[in-house]
């Protein structure tokens, strides 16, 4: 009778086929950034992590409706936003990732003054949060102090997210990380203070493939009212220059209590 129940286990598995490799949960990236195009400094990566399986979830903050620049004739406003929305749906569908696209303003709506501005990031962090709690991601990606551009919102973000994760001990443990930039790979002084980090805090360093970075810059090829083709084609030969690693600084905090600073 043993025998028997011995038999019939292994004719399960091998029905339902012993693959070891299906029992492994799928990895989830959440990827957080503040306008239509911020993921275009990571794509490659997400790009990557597509191909290698892992669940990519994509949040962009704002509308975009203030992304008004010198290769077009666009107006700030409504109908501006309502293009960035199309454009960045295209990009995430080339990109191969999961979008969600909020719709809160260029600038968090800084020029309203204290009662405009911090209701909208409360809310921000807020809505953040629940996004972070529904997905269950492993790892979360976004701008670190210096917003790599100093822009206001992406450092906005950067550090409300760094809020949220930092708010409570979560039940699934999460890793949270920062987009950096070598300071080396910056020529001038002024930019290397505000926005390159030491490769000794870059302790992230992540390597893609050509054809990864080609793919990505298919999807910057969508935002076409931020960057025409001849623009893109500009920018993806001046980044070549950084080379195909990314950099990450791994957000770490101290396991011990200190009772002195020094």
């Amino acid at each position: 009778m043993k025998l028997s129940i011995i038999k019939i286990c292994l004719l399960s598995l091998l029905i339902n086929g012993f693959n070891l490799n299906a029992q492994k949960p799928t990895n989830k990236l959440l990827a957080i950034f503040a306008h239509p195009d911020d993921e275009q400094t990571i794509a490659p990566f997400l790009v990557k992590s597509v191909e290698e399986g892992v669940e990519v979830t994509l949040v962009i903050a704002t509308d975009g409706r203030l992304g008004v620049n010198e290769y077009s004739d666009y107006e700030a406003g409504d109908r501006l936003a309502e293009i960035r929305k199309n454009e960045m749906l295209c990009a995430a569908e080339v990109l191969g990732v999961n979008l969600i696209h909020l719709d809160y303003h260029d600038q968090l709506k800084a020029g309203e003054g204290f009662d405009g501005h911090i209701p909208h990031v409360q809310n921000l962090i807020f809505e953040l949060k629940g996004i972070i709690k529904k997905t269950q991601p492993d790892a979360i990606i976004t701008w670190g102090p210096d917003g790599a551009t100093t822009h206001m919102d992406h450092r906005l973000v950067g550090a409300s997210v760094t809020q949220i994760f930092v708010s409570q001990k979560w039940e699934k443990p999460i890793e949270l990380f920062y987009f950096g930039m070598p300071s080396d790979l910056i020529s001038d002084y002024k930019s290397k203070t505000i926005r390159g980090q030491d490769r000794s805090y870059l302790t992230v360093q992540i390597p893609f493939t050509e054809n990864h970075y080609d793919r990505a810059y298919q999807a910057l090829l969508c935002h076409e009212s931020q960057y025409p083709a001849r623009i893109v084609g500009k920018i993806k030969m001046e980044r070549k220059k950084l080379g195909y690693t990314l950099y990450l600084r791994e957000f770490m905090a101290p396991n011990k209590i200190r009772t002195s600073l020094f």
